[in-house]
């Protein structure tokens, strides 16, 4: 049962005035209506709610509804979305899915339009968005922005759809979001010119202050993959006005340990000042995307959240307009059916598809790094067996493959360093951002077993070894689940930890490996259609020549 409140009794935060003021805030219609001073009030602290400034939704495998009955409780009150993930199997109608399954949530789910929609043309996606599919969306009341622009080159080399699709949020005065992972100098220069206004792909201090000296808003991003926060923290200070805080992508059993809470206590907690960390985390993204969720100013929607201190930022209470949503461990809103959309179409694979005939005695493999999604290139000696490149669990060499997901064809296969699997295999339909099936492994039979454990089920993650099998049905999209979050992160824990008992030393190899196939960030990638370089934009050869 949600709750109205005409009035609550704290400790103002103003974030504007920088001051701590007691007294009783005052609502009336879902707004802010007045405040009273009152001497001797002790608490709790009254402050707008939190706003993760770049997050795609479907990364938590949950529907909107679900995250927002989780991420209320630790005081998000909105979310800047990015629903290309979805848009990349079902085009605009997984768009108006999310939109859909957002209503009566609660939480201010701001959508933006997908703007790379595939991400390259290097790889097969299940629909793809035109500048005339953008401009429909753009046009829509519930479209906050252009969502991020990861085709840097065809910004650097104006192709022509991606310009258009640029000049048209221009015309709708919408915000345009970046993605630019290492772009330094006049590149860097030129893609902000172009209109591109954030970034949160940077992974060093000095590529987001050359950014910043261009007028460019960073983004710091700590995610359940990419963790940047360590890197990039002093802006809070340096730079409070330019910067904002974000996941990108969160998992479901981290979203049930914290949100933005954890970043601003961590903040706090490292010496910034609390009001620089709040303009990051409430205010910056507010002002930046015009976002409908109110600051604790007169006649703003009454948006805002209750805590124990400005030290440990335990949530107590969430209001959204006026409502009260989250209180004393409660979320109010009720238990909710979802419906499914999908797209899906391929045959079960048989384990000699995944063999690679050698041809050279030495190969290019993708080295993943914990916490990045960018990787290295290393030349390593192959282990051939029978004429055939094999697995080496010895050392750390494994077989990874894409398996397009939309239709019939043969699996590309490479290898990958640092996934620590000493058996066994396992796969994704979570695999950015075309969503194919993704999947690294120890031998061919495990590698096919995992892959049509997830045929089977039409999406999901999957875990087979010669003790266990586990599947994560994920139907929606093969991205989310219809469950709530404690069932869908119980059961992505199960995965988890029998992955690490399989030798895996990855703090997240789900996200991990989800990121493999993400052409767009550098250096070696794996698409369905092959080995991708994603620093000259162009496949590469399995096998160096001798």
């Amino acid at each position: 049962m949600l709750e109205s409140i005409s009035s609550v009794q704290g400790l103002l935060v103003d974030i504007f005035s920088k001051k701590i003021i007691p007294g009783i805030l005052h609502l009336a219609d879902g707004k802010i209506s007045g405040f009273t001073e009152k001497a001797g009030v002790n608490g709790p602290y009254i402050l707008p709610g939190f706003v993760d400034a770049h997050i795609h939704i479907e990364s938590s495998m949950l529907v909107p509804y679900e995250f927002a009955r989780i991420a209320l409780t630790h005081g998000t009150v909105a979310t800047v979305s990015d629903p290309h993930e979805i848009a990349n199997v079902n085009g605009i109608a997984g768009v108006e899915y999310m939109l859909e399954n957002a209503i009566g949530a609660k939480l201010k789910f701001c959508f933006g339009a997908p703007s790379c929609v595939p991400a390259t043309a290097f790889e097969s996606a299940g629909d793809a968005l035109d500048s005339d599919a953008v401009n429909s969306l753009l046009q829509r009341q519930d479209i906050y922005y252009l969502s991020e622009m990861m085709n840097y080159p065809g910004v650097l080399h104006k192709d022509p759809e991606v310009i258009k699709k640029i000049e048209l949020a221009k015309k709708y005065n919408l915000p345009v979001d970046g993605h630019a992972p290492g772009l330094r100098g006049i590149d860097a220069k030129n893609y902000i010119d172009a209109g591109i206004s954030t970034d949160h792909e940077c992974f060093t201090l000095d590529e987001a202050l050359e950014k910043v000296a261009y007028g460019m808003k960073i983004l710091i991003r700590e995610g359940s993959a990419a963790r940047n926060f360590d890197a990039l923290h002093s802006l809070l200070s340096s730079h409070p006005e330019m910067c904002m805080l974000c996941c990108d992508d969160k998992h479901p059993d981290e979203l049930l340990l914290g949100h933005i809470d954890q970043h601003v206590k961590r903040a706090v907690a490292l010496g910034h000042n609390v009001f620089d960390v709040l303009k990051a985390a409430c205010v910056n993204p507010v002002l930046h995307y015009k976002l409908p969720v109110g600051l604790l100013r007169m006649g703003d929607p009454a948006d805002f959240i209750l805590v124990n201190d400005l030290k440990d930022f335990k949530v107590l209470s969430t209001f959204i307009d006026g409502e009260r949503v989250y209180h004393d461990g409660h979320c109010t809103l009720p238990e909710r059916k979802h419906k499914a959309i999908n797209k899906f179409k391929t045959d079960k694979k048989k384990a000699l598809e995944f063999e690679v005939e050698a041809k050279s005695k030495k190969i290019r493999v993708i080295e993943a790094l914990d916490g990045q999604l960018i990787t290295s290139e290393l030349h390593i000696e192959a282990r051939v067996q029978n004429g055939k490149v094999a697995s080496d669990p010895a050392r750390d060499i494994l077989k990874i493959a894409v398996v397009n997901r939309y239709d019939n064809a043969k699996p590309a296969v490479a290898f990958i360093k640092n996934f620590g699997l000493k058996s066994g295999a396992i796969a994704s339909t979570v695999a950015h951002d075309s969503h194919n099936i993704i999947v690294v492994g120890v031998d061919d039979d495990s590698i096919c077993r995992a892959v049509n454990l997830l045929i089977q089920e039409e999406g999901g993650l999957s875990v087979v070894n010669a003790e266990d099998t586990k599947v994560l049905p994920l139907p929606i999209a093969g991205l989310m689940s219809a469950k709530t979050c404690v069932e869908v992160g119980t059961m992505y824990s199960e995965l988890d930890s029998l992955t690490k008992k399989m030798g895996s030393k990855l703090r997240a190899p789900y996200m991990t490996l989800s990121f493999m196939a993400l052409l767009v960030i550098p250096q070696l990638k794996l698409s369905d259609k092959g080995l991708f370089d994603g620093s000259t934009f162009s496949f590469a050869n399995l096998f160096i020549e001798d």
